[in-house]
């Protein structure tokens, strides 16, 4: 049995260059994101284009191990990148479009393996896009399509079998020329770790919304706002789903406030709060974790 996958054009090998194509792109060069001792991403001009590689060079099995036994499935290769990204073509929801893909190494300790995509152009992220909303409102009519488009990619990612696992607005991203049109393009990113099965568990699911939650809780969004993006993303009455999923929610809003207070330091205020801040979140600085 083969341990070495290549999936690439053959254009782009070519204008890689000579040599062994695998070894040229674990090693090339370009504008760092981030850089880990197990995997590094960067930006790459190749005949005139931009590129994103993300480059997985081995987790090792000390950290295979740490993970499994928290209970936390390891990501090994680029291999979850690539297929979540093929998933979400597949759905229709805008990502990085895929150039290329390679693995090699039969163990999955020391395998070393690259997702390569096209470069997503002139886009700004729903946490810098949303950041002076509480100083400078947007229009009221951007606010809701923004919500609306955001619960509707939320509801397809989780009734088709799929979660994120790092949610935050800072991976929706808008496509800016569009957004001069008036078009709302939203982009999911950064999928190294989004897991797919044939359900999504209902822990993983609540662990998505709460994420999400917490990197809102600055942008100034209102209680009549969270309850519009309730109604799209589970398709019904913000009062009956309050009712009848009132368990899954609280547990999202106590995550949620233990994220922020992990972050920040402080317990937030949020839009479902009646009174400030220290009042409220008193009771919550005793749940358990």
């Amino acid at each position: 049995m083969s341990c070495e996958t290549l999936v690439i054009p053959d254009d782009f090998a070519q204008a890689l260059g000579g040599g062994d194509v695998f070894d040229r792109i674990m090693h090339l060069q370009g504008e760092i994101f981030r850089d880990v001792p197990t995997r590094k991403t960067l930006r790459f001009q190749l005949n005139g284009k931009f590129y994103f590689a993300k480059l997985h060079s081995g987790v090792g099995w000390r950290e295979i191990f740490k993970n499994l036994l928290t209970l936390r499935l390891p990501v090994t290769s680029a291999a979850t990148e690539w297929n979540a990204i093929k998933r979400l073509n597949a759905l229709g929801i805008p990502t990085t479009p895929l150039i290329a893909y390679g693995s090699r190494g039969c163990s999955p300790a020391s395998r070393q393996s690259f997702v390569i995509t096209e470069d997503l152009g002139d886009i700004v992220s729903l946490e810098d896009f949303c950041r002076d909303w509480p100083s400078l409102p947007p229009p009221l009519s951007l606010k809701r399509a923004l919500l609306r488009r955001v619960a509707e990619i939320s509801a397809t990612l989780h009734d088709h079998g799929l979660n994120h696992r790092d949610y935050y607005i800072c991976h929706l991203c808008l496509d800016k020329p569009r957004l001069q049109i008036g078009e709302i393009h939203l982009y999911v990113i950064d999928l190294h770790r989004m897991q797919s099965r044939r359900k999504t568990p209902t822990t993983a699911r609540m662990k998505d919304m709460a994420a999400l939650y917490f990197s809102a809780l600055d942008i100034g969004l209102t209680r009549r706002d969270c309850l519009r993006f309730l109604k799209w993303y589970r398709r019904g009455r913000a009062r009956d789903i309050l009712r009848d999923e009132a368990g899954f929610w609280k547990q999202v809003d106590q995550r949620a406030r233990k994220l922020y207070h992990k972050y920040h330091d402080r317990w937030p205020t949020t839009p479902f709060d009646r009174q400030p801040e220290v009042g409220h979140n008193h009771s919550i600085n005793h749940d358990s974790a």
